[in-house]
């Protein structure tokens, strides 16, 4: 796991240096005599020139959230994941994050997400976390080649259509969470019967399904249910309830993934592998400006 780690920190500048400086360039530094090598010079042209930078108000603004969330989530759980949530927010902002060593970012459009993947370094483990349509599965499958997870996977077909484009562009492996509407409510995506669910994952583990690899179970809880006082969240509930059935007769042990800004607390004390938060971190969204 990523501890807290400041933008004035040591380790920080020495891992932002190193990383991203080529390794001719590293070679000629060793090289030449300490006196004559401008270490802050070098490392920020080097950073500068290859992907957006934050200003450093608003890189010390995202470290201080982001580990102020991590300390949370480290406060119940230290293995469990923290997704920041980065959509609508500029690559700058992301690279604040990157700088200090973060990796997992989710995106909520296949259009954004395929053009931040496009600018951004690419060991960074994107996770596609919004509604999931037919017909982007093959963009999202080709044009993200650091597409570490897809956690919105609602029904068979789509699993067929992402396996099948990996498979032609010859990716690697994507980790998928299948999606469960635990609420019930009509407006949300997910597996509503356990049959699909189950047969869903059949085909996963069949011989015919090469390039997915079922992680775990995703849900959205409702409003109502975050908001509520009860000791127990029931939409994660019941997620746990599905992970306990699936995992005894499948031989799995599937993480989950459950909680966002508002209730990644709860879900963590229920059990969540996995929380996905943006606006704690990057602060309110604008509105989406549709095309």
């Amino acid at each position: 796991m990523i501890g807290s780690i400041s933008t004035q920190d040591p380790q920080f500048q020495f891992f932002t240096f190193f990383h991203k400086i080529p390794h001719h360039h590293i070679m000629r530094l060793l090289l030449t005599k300490p006196a004559t090598v401008s270490f802050a010079r070098v490392r920020f042209r080097s950073m500068s020139t290859l992907f957006p930078q934050p200003t450093e108000a608003r890189a010390h603004e995202l470290v201080e959230n982001y580990n102020k969330i991590l300390a949370k989530v480290h406060a119940l759980n230290p293995k469990t994941r923290l997704v920041a949530v980065s959509k609508f927010k500029p690559s700058s902002d992301i690279m604040a994050l990157y700088s200090i060593g973060v990796r997992h970012f989710g995106e909520n459009y296949v259009q954004e997400l395929v053009a931040k993947s496009e600018e951004l370094p690419k060991d960074i483990c994107w996770h596609f976390i919004g509604g999931l349509q037919s017909g982007k599965c093959k963009d999202l499958s080709n044009r993200v080649t650091n597409l570490w997870a897809v956690e919105t996977v609602d029904t068979l077909k789509k699993c067929r259509q992402l396996n099948n484009a990996r498979e032609r562009k010859e990716g690697e492996i994507i980790n998928v969470y299948l999606q469960v509407n635990t609420s019930g409510e009509e407006q949300k995506s997910g597996f509503l019967e356990m049959g699909d669910l189950e047969e869903t994952i059949k085909y996963i583990q069949s011989d015919e399904c090469k390039k997915l690899n079922l992680i775990g179970l995703m849900t959205i809880g409702s409003i109502a249910e975050s908001k509520s006082d009860h000791e127990e969240n029931n939409d994660f509930k019941k997620l746990v309830e599905w992970k306990k059935i699936l995992d005894k007769k499948y031989q799995l042990d599937l993480e989950l993934s459950m909680g966002m800004s508002n209730d990644f607390e709860q879900a963590i004390r229920q059990g969540s592998s996995c929380v996905r938060v943006g606006s704690s971190i990057f602060g309110a969204r604008p509105p989406r400006l549709e095309k």
